[in-house]
């Protein structure tokens, strides 16, 4: 891994928002020391109002990506066996089946890309390519049937065709509705308040350090914080192109690798 990777990856996680919250945790606790305010507050409160929200979050994101990888996994599949179908199963094909076959899933490939790296709020908008791409697929499977596909086999291909549509559709859920917005707001908000509201416990912790390393622990307490939300964060949308994590749709590839 180069350097230059490396830094990028910690920027995912230590950026503006880590640094403000830092800023306020650094105040917050110098503004206690300097005026004797202290009190020894309960670490479980931590763990219960922002640690276990964050880590449950993560853990259902997670979940999300893998069943989006699963589903994209899918479509390519199927995509590659309506292919195979067409070498495989007709007599000496044609090239031009295959190389129209090639266009069709190239084209639901890139209209997938397309439809899932936008905002949601667009997703009417690109949708109605996706689903004009199956139509179009639809329709060249019954038109294999003049070149001597048996009606058997076109049945199963368009069984291709269908569960490709029901990836579709579950990866479109996905994109579609994140982990519970309430939990990120609550999880948002007690990110922020409680290194502030902490200063005073700060200060009383940190009564025999040094000088300099009082803040060492508000600054630890507020990095770990925002770091664990900003996982949760780019794992939210596993294709928006932002994180480590994300999901890449590599139509070129897909549709050089079919032969």
């Amino acid at each position: 891994m180069t350097l230059l990777k490396y830094v990028a990856r910690i920027g995912l996680i230590i950026n503006w928002k880590t640094l403000l919250i830092t800023f306020l945790s650094i105040v917050s606790t110098a503004f206690c020391l300097h005026y004797e305010i202290k009190a020894d507050f309960p670490l479980t409160l931590i763990g219960t109002a922002i640690v276990f929200p964050i880590v449950f979050s993560i853990g259902g994101a997670y979940k999300r990506r893998e069943v989006a990888l699963d589903e994209y996994g899918s479509i390519k599949a199927h995509g590659r066996a309506l292919y195979f179908a067409v070498s495989h199963w007709l007599e000496n094909p044609p090239e031009e089946l295959k190389t129209e076959l090639k266009g069709h899933l190239k084209s639901l490939m890139n209209s997938c890309r397309e439809i899932f790296t936008q905002p949601v709020d667009r997703l009417e908008e690109y949708e109605k390519n996706v689903y004009s791409d199956f139509h179009e697929l639809s329709v060249f499977i019954k038109s294999m049937r003049s070149h001597g596909l048996p009606s058997g086999e076109a049945s199963r291909s368009n069984q291709f065709l269908s569960k490709m549509m029901i990836s579709f559709e579950r990866i479109k859920h996905i994109y579609q509705y994140r982990t519970p917005r309430t939990l990120r707001t609550y999880s948002d908000i007690f990110i922020v308040i409680l290194p502030v509201i902490y200063g005073p416990h700060f200060a009383e912790s940190v009564t025999s350090y040094s000088y300099g390393l009082q803040f060492a622990v508000p600054v630890l307490f507020s990095v770990i914080l925002v770091a664990l939300d900003n996982i949760q964060s780019h794992l939210e949308n596993p294709f928006d192109q932002q994180g480590e994590d994300d999901v890449h749709i590599n139509v070129e590839k897909f549709i050089r690798n079919l032969g």
